[in-house]
């Protein structure tokens, strides 16, 4: 009886294990910023610099580098419910929390302050 519940238990966090993965495997990439939408008053130059410019570089290992709305060069990142939230955090700990959607070549990545899309490289 123990041996069976062992085993049910380890089937149904082997399950969840896989689920919550599927979605950093797929945002492990490098993605191009293609498209930005302002919710608050930004710059024509501010919009021209981050599509420019805009680029992120995510690993396996959680860190993150590129342009986003400045540089990040040693950032790390937490995906969390099933992949649908995404936080970027800076060198200096400064949070970016987003909504994400992750298909094979498209991450959007919606905050309070804008909705952006990436293709990836």
């Amino acid at each position: 009886m123990k041996k069976s519940n062992l085993f049910i238990y380890g089937i149904i966090f082997l399950a969840i294990l896989m689920v919550s993965c599927s979605g950093r495997n797929k945002l492990v990439n490098s993605w191009k910023i293609t498209a930005v939408e302002a919710k608050i008053p930004l710059s024509d130059s501010a919009k021209t610099a981050i599509l420019t410019n805009g680029m992120l570089t995510f690993t396996k290992d959680g860190h993150v580098t590129g342009f986003l709305q400045r540089e990040i060069t040693d950032g790390t990142y937490a995906l969390t419910k099933g992949g649908k939230s995404l936080v970027i955090k800076d060198e200096t700990g400064t949070p970016y929390p987003c909504e994400s959607t992750i298909t094979d070549d498209k991450l959007i990545l919606d905050s309070k302050e804008m909705k952006i899309t990436l293709d990836k490289i």
